[in-house]
């Protein structure tokens, strides 16, 4: 049988009897849960080790840029020769470019001679350019002059070398297609300009092949599903001004003010919620219908820089911005019309919303306290970022190995060269996978801990008003939120994270379920019949039941934490048999207050999304070195980071009405079902029985 607690949390008698003035939340206490506290120590160091390893072999160019003939990132400054601004991948060889887009063909794309170039080349109007290797051996030229002259020396060659040039082995490649820069990449026009061909058969060349094959063959590979992942990742790097502002600076200010709005208009807040939240998630369901090419002439595109109006690149990018606007439109007209739905429920949340502006105009540290937890996750993110980028970046550049006939000139050598002239690739080993996972692990159960840091904190600031009796007791100690954090660092961190852990683990192994059903979907390997079906999505729906459960368990067992500096799984028992006790009584209230604050945290998300938009619209991500490929990513960012910063900050109202209800439930069960310890201000608002009968009907 669970005891009182008002011994521990609030006045506890003295020997004689009477009441002693003394500590709130201070008495019979100890460290809990300690083995989950060294785990989670030990578990941030092997973090720490798991992103040396991606600095040590990461290289985040290689997200963006591909690889010359030599095994060199184009744009590395560090590689012989420099390539500080060589961004762009070229294939000099189009019969090499053609043969790997054959459909029995055992050569390769990444087996053709590549270099890095400034820009595309283009056919000449009235004679034959050429693109030559990079200068060395007898061509005495540097690196500037070879980019000033066009990447043309062919005039310089002796006849050797002319002789294999037209034989299309180098060291002088003809331009024959035009090219256009898409990501980076000089992907062929199918269109052979007569010009260069007619020059090129004087001269004796080999013969070219004019096919639609070698436009597909270089559009396949950059449509390749791992291309199109590091261009995702790669937009998240460059669009890191934007996570900063829309990401971190804007929903702090936004949520900050939210907070402010409910302490003064608690009232009008519900209805602005819901209005504010309408227009939001259209407008930004409109964006993804404007990026997606079907409202206006603003559809993103694939190729950087200027081009041909009338050529057209296909992208994957395209089809997934497609997929999410339709997905947005689902969610927003869902989302509407249980808007709608809940209007006649808005004054029951408006007085629940006034016992939270009540505790927060009396506790007034709680408004600033989440500025803590923030920057602390603020700083933490910087790093986790940065480390991601180079761990998804870090396999090792190893060559080829081909049987096909990829013979060019040595320059060095003075001589052709069949041996080792096969291309080179990113080699990723399976331990890269899990060092991924393991770091996106990482960050989800940091969010977690510090989250639930952050509410046990405000839970115990809140406990501490309810069990003083208000503001007018002696008993609240000066600083309430500084005396609720002490308590947590000093007995509760193993609970914390526990609670943490159990929950990203949960999450984990959803993830994991959700990615085998997609793949079992892909291959067709469905349950076919109604049984299997059935069983199926049964699964899937009670899975999410379950983490839904362990959420709303471990929001009230860190309240309890707070309260009774019990561990994680006490709490968890005292808090479930406390909730089952009062169901009727704070079920509703729950949950009309808690779909409220899942509006006003989807707003201030919704905002972050809108001005990622907004921003990446601008000049400088859509050309040049920043242009990224799609805004999908970096906006579902923004709108994570922004979610996150304003649960920490609404946390303030959500826990205070969790507090509150849960400390008047026990405050009532220990004393026959009269509140002793509620605050006059409390009662203000919950002593009215009539409105205290339609709050717990």
């Amino acid at each position: 049988m669970r005891g009182p607690l008002g011994a521990v949390i609030g006045r506890y008698p003295s020997s004689d009897g009477s009441t002693q003035v003394g500590g709130i939340i201070r008495h019979n206490r100890k460290c809990r849960d300690v083995a989950f506290l060294v785990i989670f120590i030990a578990f941030w160091v092997a973090m720490i080790v798991n992103s040396s390893f991606g600095f040590n072999k990461g290289n985040p160019l290689r997200l963006t840029y591909g690889l010359d003939y030599k095994g060199n990132v184009c744009g590395d400054r560090h590689a012989h020769p420099g390539l500080r601004e060589l961004e762009l991948t070229y294939w000099l060889n189009p019969n090499q470019v053609y043969l790997s887009g054959l459909k029995n063909s055992q050569f390769k794309l990444a087996n053709a001679r590549s270099i890095c170039l400034l820009d595309c080349p283009i056919p000449s109007e009235d004679a034959l350019n050429w693109v030559c290797d990079y200068p060395e051996g007898e061509i005495r030229l540097s690196v500037d002059d070879w980019i000033d002259r066009n990447y043309d020396y062919f005039e310089f060659l002796t006849p050797e070398m002319r002789n294999t040039s037209l034989q299309l082995q180098g060291p002088c490649y003809p331009v024959i297609f035009p090219s256009v820069n898409v990501y980076w990449r000089c992907q062929y026009v199918a269109r052979a300009s007569n010009v260069s061909m007619r020059h090129w058969q004087q001269m004796g060349g080999v013969n070219i092949n004019e096919d639609i094959i070698i436009d597909k063959s270089i559009h396949r590979s950059i449509n390749a599903r791992s291309s199109v992942l590091k261009r995702y990742v790669a937009d998240i790097e460059k669009s890191w001004p934007v996570l900063i502002v829309c990401g971190g600076l804007l929903p702090l200010f936004v949520s900050v003010i939210w907070l402010l709005l409910i302490r003064h208009f608690v009232a009008a807040m519900p209805w602005i919620t819901v209005a504010l939240f309408n227009i939001l998630i259209i407008a930004v369901t409109m964006f993804y219908y404007l990026k997606a090419g079907w409202i206006g002439n603003d559809a993103i595109s694939p190729i950087i820089g200027a081009h041909d109006p009338y050529y057209h690149v296909f992208g994957r990018e395209l089809n997934h911005l497609r997929a999410a606007a339709v997905l947005m439109t689902f969610i927003m007209v869902v989302s509407i019309l249980t808007s709608i739905a809940i209007v006649h429920r808005i004054l029951m949340a408006t007085s629940v919303l006034k016992v939270a502006a009540k505790v927060i105009g009396e506790v007034q540290a709680l408004i600033i306290f989440p500025v803590m937890p923030y920057a602390i996750l603020g700083i933490f993110y910087m790093f986790w970022f940065a480390a991601a980028f180079y761990l998804f970046s870090s396999g090792q550049i190893v060559q080829n190995n081909c049987n096909s006939n990829c013979c060019a000139y040595d320059l060095v050598s003075k001589r052709v060269n069949c041996d080792r002239c096969c291309g080179y690739s990113i080699h990723y080993t399976p331990h890269i996978s899990i060092a991924i996972f393991f770091h996106l692990f990482g960050c989800y159960w940091a969010t977690q801990f510090f989250i639930a840091c952050s509410s046990t904190v405000i839970a115990g600031s809140v406990a501490s008003y309810y069990w003083a009796r208000g503001e007018t007791s002696p008993e609240i100690p000066f600083l309430p939120v500084f005396s609720s954090m002490k308590q947590l660092i000093r007995y509760s961190l193993g609970s914390v994270a526990l609670g943490s852990l159990v929950l990203s683990f949960v999450e984990s192994v959803r993830f994991i379920l959700e990615s085998i059903r997609r793949k079992l979907k892909v291959a067709n390997t469905t349950p076919e019949s109604c049984m299997g079906r059935t069983a199926y999505h049964t699964s899937r729906f009670c899975f999410q039941c379950i983490e839904w459960i362990i959420r709303s368990v471990n929001r009230n067992a860190y309240i309890m934490i707070a309260i009774t500096g019990k561990s994680f799984c006490r709490a968890s028992a005292i808090a479930t048999e406390l909730i089952i006790s009062n169901i009727l009584r704070i079920g509703r209230v729950n949950v009309i207050g808690d779909v409220i604050l899942y509006l006003g945290k989807l707003c201030v998300s919704l905002s972050s999304a809108l001005f990622a938009f907004l921003m990446l619209d601008t000049h400088k991500y859509r050309s040049a070195h920043n242009k990224i490929s799609s805004p999908l990513l970096p906006v579902l960012v923004c709108w994570a980071l922004g979610y996150v910063v304003a649960t920490l900050f609404f946390a303030v109202v959500e826990m205070s009405i969790d507090a509150i209800i849960l400390s008047f439930c026990q405050d009532s069960e220990e004393h026959q079902g009269t509140a002793q310890y509620a605050p006059p201000l409390l009662m203000e608002t919950l002593g009215d029985q009539n409105e205290m009968q339609r709050l717990t009907q």
